[in-house]
């Protein structure tokens, strides 16, 4: 793990294109005081902070080693390198804090007289994966292109196997995944409808291969934002977000940014 820990400016990937589909409302300054994980920290006001649009590795147990813990450090070793002792600027698009008081928020910093957002930061390093609700379109497909271009790359953790891209078909491999975000890829063999769901299924067997499933009561979020998984059948697909066990694999949509075309890499 440890070549994880190298840290390539973002930078010079973006090659200064400017990054601003995601700059949302200001929501207050700060300074910050510790760093908790790689996506959380606190202010010198007590606030706790948590990086909106992003996952990372789950902070370990206590005693706690291998891939899985050495990921986790890793993500926060690069939160710190990029946020220890800084001031802060915070945006958010809506109400953004969660039921145990952290307040969700796209933070910048200011690096070479330029405001810099953290949350790209750690996805253009390889350090986070987007998450299942970013819930601003044009800023999902921001942040998308941002960890496309770090795991084509094999950036940070994208030379790990801990971020691998788990194949839709293994059961072995979405089983050990249960309970986890995950992103995972495969071709989708059949779309169908019942009782009110959308079944989105990548092999023949429900129990080994993965279902993707979307209620009918957010079929217009997916259509306003043109995406018909009806049309999806015979392609080859991404989607991301947390593993249950319903009869087999099983992964809910609710955004559509959950979903990328795979074969347009």
């Amino acid at each position: 793990m440890a070549g994880a820990v190298v840290l390539p400016t973002a930078a010079a990937r973006t090659q200064g294109r400017p990054l601003s589909a995601c700059r949302f409302e200001a929501a207050g300054t700060g300074n910050v005081r510790a760093i908790i994980d790689g996506r959380s920290f606190t202010l010198e006001d007590g606030r706790e902070i948590r990086l909106a649009g992003i996952e990372v590795p789950l902070p370990p147990a206590a005693g706690e080693s291998g891939p899985r813990a050495e990921a986790a450090r890793a993500a926060r070793a690069a939160l710190e390198s990029m946020l220890a002792a800084q001031s802060v600027e915070l945006r958010q698009n809506a109400a953004g804090v969660d039921r145990y008081g952290r307040a969700r928020a796209m933070v910048y910093v200011m690096r070479d007289g330029v405001a810099r957002s953290v949350t790209h930061e750690m996805l253009a390093r390889g350090f986070a994966r987007v998450s299942a609700h970013v819930g601003d379109r044009p800023c999902a497909e921001e942040l998308l292109a941002q960890e496309r271009a770090a795991r084509r790359a094999k950036l940070g953790l994208w030379s790990e196997p801990y971020y691998v891209i788990v194949a839709a078909e293994s059961g072995t491999q979405l089983a050990a995944e249960r309970g986890r975000f995950t992103v995972t890829e495969g071709n989708v063999l059949s779309v169908r409808e019942s009782a009110g769901t959308i079944y989105m299924n990548f092999g023949r067997r429900w129990s080994q291969a993965l279902t993707a499933t979307i209620s009918k009561r957010d079929q217009g979020v997916f259509a306003a934002a043109g995406v018909d998984p009806k049309k999806l059948e015979n392609r080859r697909v991404r989607v991301r977000g947390w593993i249950e066990e319903r009869n087999g694999p099983r992964i809910e949509l609710t955004r559509p940014e959950q979903i990328e075309i795979a074969e347009r890499d």
